[in-house]
């Protein structure tokens, strides 16, 4: 039997993000999901959105159907 997987090669939060502190955030999402550790990634709003910034993913926590990340933002584009 198969498990459905998705590689992520950006954040995508749709303004779910959580702060847990100054530069750090968590973002829940649905599924199963791969993102790269350690390695500057762009993060967005949506999809098609504008790059927000970049961001290093800390940790990644797969269960119960559900994907949870830790990310570090490492640069801003924007303010907003």
């Amino acid at each position: 039997m198969g498990m459905p997987l998705e590689l992520n090669t950006m954040i995508v939060t749709k303004g779910k993000e959580k702060r847990v502190e100054e530069n750090v955030f968590t973002l829940e999402k649905e599924g199963y999901r791969l993102y790269l550790l350690d390695i500057p990634v762009e993060v967005r709003k949506t999809k098609k959105g504008e790059c927000m910034g970049t961001a290093l993913i800390r940790k990644i926590e797969l269960s119960r159907e559900k994907t949870v990340l830790e990310y570090e933002l490492i640069s801003l584009n924007s303010t907003n």
